[in-house]
């Protein structure tokens, strides 16, 4: 894919960068949870954000007031975003989510700000792509394999081994994605993405037709925040992730940081992350990567041109008292604030779905928050809404927060304060309204 620089007519003049003001454009879908975090950051730090996301109704000001878009039409969305920098010139233009990372892209090439190639941002955003890029590279990568959900399965799983891992090629949070151990199972699994596909609202065809099947990789699963800075790669923190992640989904439950892998592991997770971001060709701006780790070494699951999603980024404090966010922002604005991370441990849990049905009540909260060293308990369901379990489900009931002298006494307050919580569910019956 190429930068949309030859499809864009009127160019747009760079902007001197030290004469620019501190504007940046944020392009973000009304239901990321990333906006919130950026909007408080660029407020402590004083720099002017305008949200850009679809033109839908909102009682959310950044969004109500901000930049509207058709994110269904990459360059309609593009010749808006230009108009707007010809009234008032952007430093930088970011992407918060997987959604918008390519628009992104295409606007600060067209702006002559700095900006990964959107190519590689497509690669990091397309899971298939994705493997055939880090093998080509010589990056480890799991034997994988493609199927075509327009063809008959039975003539395209014959060299498939098992236990093998199904996954959707371009959405996120672990959605759709299902271990197989026979057969009859990925036989199972595909029909199930299947239905899920149709119902994802994937703009491209090829997204909604086709399913990488890898081989499962066994191992303790880690997350990496990193920043690139013309492709030299700095790494912020490590999440480890102490849960056993064998399926047959994959939800992710607890973080914590800092990481209690030894240096010389951390070393290769390091020289492993950067070899295939430069397999990507991503050079600027934040990183997220997934890799598991076992006695033949680190494998990557996936390397995102974004930051970790969610509301996770809240664990990381840079300097004093800077947030994943302010970090990502004053780099994007070409400005370097002392890296120093606190002392201490802190971990998140993402409260699972328990099952599906409508959601009753959350009891225990408030004993929760009582637990030695949680610092938050958040329930960001409402009562009477549709919970939806993984593999289908793209969200989490809420998320509980802990800091702690060190990494293993935020791991346990964390697990003191779920066992707290009882989630009442009533079963959902087809048909019948509630």
């Amino acid at each position: 894919m190429a930068d949309a620089a030859a499809a864009v007519s009127s160019p747009v003049t760079a902007p001197d960068r030290n004469a620019a003001p501190r504007r940046v454009l944020l392009i973000a879908p009304h239901d990321s949870y990333r906006t919130a975090p950026f909007l408080v950051a660029a407020k402590a730090r004083g720099i002017e954000v305008l949200i850009a996301s679809e033109a839908k109704y909102s009682l959310v000001s950044a969004y109500a007031q901000g930049l509207h878009l058709d994110l269904g039409d990459t360059q309609a969305s593009l010749q808006t975003i230009l108009r707007e920098a010809q009234r008032r010139p952007f430093a930088a233009v970011l992407g918060s989510d997987d959604a918008s990372t390519e628009l992104a892209a295409l606007a600060a090439a067209e702006l002559g700000l700095p900006h990964n190639p959107t190519a590689a941002v497509h690669l990091a955003r397309r899971k298939d792509l994705a493997r055939a890029r880090l093998a080509q590279a010589g990056v480890p990568v799991p034997r994988h394999w493609r199927l075509d959900l327009t063809r008959p399965l039975a003539a395209q799983t014959g060299d498939i081994r098992f236990p093998c891992v199904l996954k959707p090629v371009a959405l996120a949070a672990s959605r759709g994605v299902i271990r197989a151990d026979n057969l009859d199972q990925l036989t199972q699994a595909a029909a199930r993405i299947q239905v899920l596909l149709a119902r994802a609202e994937l703009r491209e065809a090829e997204e909604r037709e086709t399913i990488l099947v890898e081989e499962f990789i066994p191992g303790f699963e880690v997350a990496v925040e990193g920043l690139l800075t013309q492709g030299q790669l700095e790494i912020l923190t490590i999440f480890d992730k102490p849960d056993p992640l064998d399926g047959p989904y994959f939800e992710e439950t607890y973080y914590i940081t800092p990481s209690r892998l030894d240096a010389a592991t951390q070393q290769v997770l390091r020289e492993t992350i950067s070899s295939a971001s430069a397999a990507y060709g991503l050079r600027e701006g934040p990183i997220h990567a997934e890799c598991r780790i076992n006695d033949r070494g680190v494998w990557i699951l996936e390397v995102a041109a974004r930051t970790i999603g969610g509301l996770c980024g809240r664990l990381l404090r840079f300097g004093t008292g800077s947030s994943l966010e302010e970090l990502v922002l004053m780099h994007a604005l070409g400005e370097r604030p002392e890296l120093n991370s606190e002392t201490g441990g802190a971990g998140v849990l993402m409260i699972p779905i328990p099952q599906a049905g409508i959601l009753r009540r959350v009891e225990g909260v408030l004993a929760a928050g009582k637990v030695s060293y949680i610092d938050e308990v958040m329930i960001n369901v409402r009562e009477g809404y549709e919970l939806v379990p993984l593999p289908e489900g793209s969200s989490y009931l809420g998320f509980i927060f802990a800091r702690a002298p060190s990494a293993a006494l935020a791991e346990a307050a964390l697990r003191a304060a779920h066992a707290c919580l009882r989630v009442v569910v009533m079963p959902l019956w087809k048909g019948v309204s509630i």
